[in-house]
């Protein structure tokens, strides 16, 4: 059990057969009256976001999560499986419940995935990953480091800018939180 007093953003908690992560929370005193929790949460499973008023110093469930750190083994269509190095067990994960963090993923990444009970809630990348360039312009002579930036497609099939320096055959540098350019490898 977690008191309301000790939210904080990503602290999980179970309302209603789910688990809901703490977006937001602030914590109320009025003039008159008892002191209220005013929360924002989000569905670990869904993503769906609702605001909840919690009365100050209720207890509710948190979430009983286990992070497990797996390496991604291959893609068989749109299905990503991901193997437990210690246990070798098998997870089977959709293109859906990956999002838009697939355009990172190559074979072999290890990753965090998020496990509560027996389901798999969600997975952490690095926050940074090193991919290489297969497609862009080619560079011309005198390009700067600040002159601009161009599109290049990088092994995993994601578009990144890159600046116009960089060229086919190069490891870069890529944040997987906003997918920017981060530097070359």
């Amino acid at each position: 059990m977690i008191s309301s007093n000790d939210f904080r953003p990503g602290v999980s908690i179970e309302l209603d057969g789910s688990v809901w992560r703490v977006v937001e929370f602030l914590h109320v005193k009025p003039g008159k009256g008892s002191a209220f929790v005013r929360t924002k949460l989000k569905n670990a499973q869904s993503g769906n976001v609702m605001e909840k008023t919690f009365r100050a110093g209720e207890t509710v469930p948190q979430a009983n999560l286990e992070k497990r750190t797996m390496q991604h083994t291959y893609k068989e269509g749109d299905q990503f499986i991901f193997m437990d190095m210690e246990t070798f067990e098998e997870v089977t994960l959709s293109a859906s419940q990956v999002g838009d963090r697939a355009k990172f993923i190559k074979e072999e990444m290890e990753v965090n995935v998020l496990f509560w009970n027996t389901s798999v809630l969600d997975i952490e990348l690095p926050t940074s990953v090193t991919l290489e360039i297969i497609e862009t312009d080619p560079g011309v002579k005198g390009d700067t480091a600040t002159g601009g930036t161009k599109p290049a497609i990088v092994e995993t099939g994601a578009q990144i800018m890159v600046p116009l320096f960089v060229s086919i055959g190069e490891k870069i540098k890529v944040d997987t939180r906003n997918g920017s350019y981060l530097g070359r490898e």
